[in-house]
């Protein structure tokens, strides 16, 4: 029996971790450049001999967090040209991803969520989480929270060793209270902070598409917006360490400041 063929565009880090489990999992895999940004996830699928032009009958799974607004243009052409369309980004590290350990947003009709499925739950558990687009707006409310979570593990990890706390012991409460903090031990405790999991320019990046989200519907998000004024400050100066990297705010600065009330 043939196995499924199953086109990765985008090779970055995600990309990468996404085509070896791909591949462990027994499909075909044939991979595409590494890309970034709405206007390149939409170069790659509309340019000149871009994926759309085998569209015909294929199933696209839009898995970058490239923001919400680029998620309807694509959903339109690739449903003129005859194909299917689910956006269905990640939740997990690369490591959570490579073991089949993560969570897969999937937004789109259930018949077509289905067949993304039968591809994407080799990297853990789908959640169909509604129509078109929803899981693109889900993924920023995700790593929005990441963000936010972060920076108040930053900040307290540097102020219970400065009130004269073992760091380690800090770092043991701190990930029972927010267990995704496990994998970034070696950024806040040891301060190394390469090679990064998920580097500060793409948390930035994705903070502000989830601002503008939010600005859109009139939300209140005070507390956002300190963060993204806080995780920009670092990565204008170190965009591709880890962003554990926002430790140094305050190991650096005697006053690194407080979010609004």
């Amino acid at each position: 029996m043939n196995a499924t063929r199953v086109a990765v565009l985008g090779t970055g880090k995600m990309g990468s971790a996404i085509a070896a489990r791909l591949a462990e999992a027994g499909f075909e895999v044939v991979l595409w450049n590494s890309l970034t940004g709405p206007d390149a996830v939409q170069a790659v699928y509309l340019g000149p001999e871009g994926a759309l032009s085998a569209g015909h009958g294929k199933t696209f799974i839009e898995m970058s967090t490239a923001g919400p607004d680029v998620v309807p243009v694509l959903a339109t052409h690739i449903a003129a040209a005859g194909g299917r369309f689910v956006d269905a980004p990640i939740m997990g590290a690369p490591p959570l991803r490579r073991a089949g350990q993560a969570t897969i947003l999937a937004g789109g009709t259930a018949e077509d969520v289905d067949t993304a499925a039968a591809v994407v739950g080799a990297f853990g558990t789908v959640r169909h989480v509604g129509g078109t687009g929803c899981a693109a707006r889900l993924k920023l409310i995700a790593n929005s929270m990441l963000a936010d979570v972060i920076l108040a593990a930053a900040e307290l990890q540097v102020a219970g060793e400065d009130a004269g706390l073992d760091p380690d012991d800090v770092f043991w409460v701190l990930e029972r209270a927010a267990p995704g903090l496990e994998s970034r031990r070696a950024g806040l405790v040891e301060g190394r902070h390469a090679p990064p999991q998920f580097a500060l320019r793409d948390l930035h990046k994705d903070v502000d598409f989830a601002l503008a989200l939010f600005g859109s519907a009139n939300a209140q998000t005070p507390m956002l917006r300190w963060t993204s004024e806080r995780v920009s400050s670092v990565a204008a100066t170190t965009p591709d360490l880890d962003i554990s990297a926002v430790a140094r705010l305050y190991r650096s600065a005697p006053e690194p400041g407080h979010p609004p009330a």
